[in-house]
């Protein structure tokens, strides 16, 4: 069952907010349906997979057996809502700006509706929790100069299959000079926890991506003739995987639409460990 995209209908941001607890309340308001790239832009982001008790320790093992496109910074208690250690008041069936629900793939605003006992709420790094570094380093993002969602791709990679969760990974791309490229890696580096450093950079065919003007996920962005594709592992892989093992019951988020945890990008201290800052 492929994942179905609404990418080409988002909207770019029109605004940021100070905090992430201020993001996280526009979007429970309903006032913010839209991707999150550059939301709240000091702040991580998140991935969600939310899924029934019986397969929680089986995907908890895929995570830890592919921890660059499934990096955990966080796993709920059976039946809440709550996620206390990446943000105080966050509940997780309101706080994401839209849901997937299910093989069906329908697109949900919230979760008061679907939420049962015992649920199984994981979250998972993202990769534009490190783009504000990257802004601040003076490397320029086409996705957010044209005002899109990022473009993520199916490729060859094979992930570690874990119980019924098996399949390929998928990554996300942002065109860039050579030297930028190289900077990049640099920085991203530092950040394991929300994907690392890419996986792949330059020629697309070699992960399997047949045509880098058509994502699978997201909005195709220009490419211009000195830019390389780089490429990072990409939390729409455990979706994906999810998605192919079919279970009757799987919450994640709608691709580019991320929880925003009050955990600052600059409280990252080392690979084995994620700072919070709480806001109270």
């Amino acid at each position: 069952m492929e994942l179905v995209d609404t990418g080409s209908a988002v909207q770019a941001p029109d605004e940021t907010f100070a905090n992430a607890h201020e993001a996280r309340q526009a979007i429970r308001a309903g006032r913010w349906r839209r991707h999150t790239s550059g939301l709240a832009p000091a702040y991580v982001q998140g991935n969600l997979a939310i899924l029934p008790l019986a397969l929680a320790s089986d995907f908890m093992r895929f995570c830890q057996s592919n921890p660059k496109p499934c990096p955990l910074l966080a796993v709920g208690q059976p039946g809440s809502p709550q996620l206390p250690t990446l943000g105080r008041d966050i509940d997780i069936r309101t706080d994401v700006p839209a849901y997937r629900e299910g093989v069906l793939v329908d697109e949900v605003p919230d979760l008061k509706r679907l939420w049962r006992d015992d649920l199984v709420t994981f979250v998972l790094g993202c990769s534009f929790s490190f783009e504000h570094g990257l802004v601040d380093a003076g490397i320029p993002l086409r996705h957010v100069a044209e005002g899109k969602n990022v473009a993520m791709y199916q490729t060859n990679i094979q992930t570690v299959a874990a119980g019924p969760f098996h399949g390929p990974m998928v990554v996300s791309m942002r065109p860039m000079k050579a030297a930028d490229a190289i900077r990049t890696v640099q920085i991203t580096a530092r950040v394991p926890k929300v994907h690392g450093a890419p996986v792949h950079i330059g020629d697309p065919s070699l992960i399997g991506i047949a045509d880098i003007t058509r994502p699978d996920f997201g909005d195709a962005v220009r490419i211009a003739p000195d830019e390389l594709p780089v490429f990072w592992a990409c939390g729409v892989t455990p979706q994906a995987v999810v998605m192919a093992a079919r279970p009757a019951l799987c919450i994640t988020h709608s691709p580019g639409c991320m929880l925003t945890p009050t955990c600052s990008t600059a409280t990252f201290r080392s690979p084995d460990s994620l700072h919070c800052l709480f806001i109270t």
